[in-house]
C-alpha cells in the first residue's frame, strides 16, 4: 500500500475526529482499512514463510515450505 492511501486514511480519521464523515467517506474509510489490513496479512505472512528453525538434534525445519504459502 502506497503512503498516499495511507494518509488518506489518517486523514479521513482525523475528520471523523473532528467533525463527521459522511456515507461516502465513512465506505472510503472502510475500504481503505480492508486495504490496509490485507496488505499487512500479506507481509507478515510473506515474512513468516522465510523463516527457518534450527531444531535441537541440528536439523533445519523450513517453514515456509512446511507451512506457508497457504491462503
Amino acid at each position: 500500500m502506497d503512503q498516499e492511501r495511507i494518509d488518506r486514511i489518517n486523514t479521513l480519521y482525523h475528520k471523523s475526529q473532528a467533525v463527521g464523515l459522511t456515507d461516502a467517506e465513512k465506505e472510503e474509510q472502510a475500504a481503505l482499512r480492508k486495504e490496509y489490513l490485507e496488505a499487512i496479512r500479506r507481509n507478515l505472512r510473506g515474512t513468516l514463510n522465510n523463516i527457518s528453525i534450527k531444531e535441537p538434534d541440528g536439523s533445519i525445519t523450513d517453514l515456509g515450505k512446511k507451512y506457508g504459502n497457504r491462503e
